[in-house]
């Protein structure tokens, strides 16, 4: 499977930012955690169901969720969303196969899933060799 996946966050359901992968980093990722978490938490109160995917101009997000986590992930517009889902499951189930054992008594620490990265880099863009690849 190709490098679909742009960037990658990894959330409880309360909006803590358990791990991410991401190349603008402007946004605050905790504040986009809480955001997501917010957004989300809306969508089930109108009884409209958990969110799974919205859309920017140039961007679709997706969101993927096991257990008490959310997978959510940002790609192009061309790249298919049966293919980012299925990548996404791959990287959740890749997470809880590493981390079980300190999910099931979690304390709030985030830098137990630093090194999340290597482990799952065959599913991630590099958006700078993607630009520089096109000259």
């Amino acid at each position: 499977m190709g490098k679909i996946i742009q960037d990658l966050w990894i959330l409880s359901e309360s909006g803590i930012v358990l791990f991410s992968r991401v190349f603008n980093e402007d946004v605050n990722e905790q504040l986009f955690g809480g955001f997501i978490t917010a957004l989300n938490n809306f969508a089930q109160t109108m009884r409209y169901g958990e969110l799974s995917n919205f859309s920017l101009k140039k961007t679709n997000f997706f969101i993927y969720k096991q257990d008490d986590l959310l997978f959510i992930t940002n790609s192009p517009k061309k790249v298919n969303e049966k293919r980012t889902m299925k990548a996404l499951k791959k990287i959740s189930d890749r997470f809880f196969d590493l981390y079980a054992d300190i999910l099931s008594n979690w304390d709030g620490e985030t830098d137990y899933f630093d090194n999340f990265k290597s482990e799952i880099e065959d599913n991630l863009m590099d958006p700078v060799k993607d630009f520089w690849s096109d000259f």
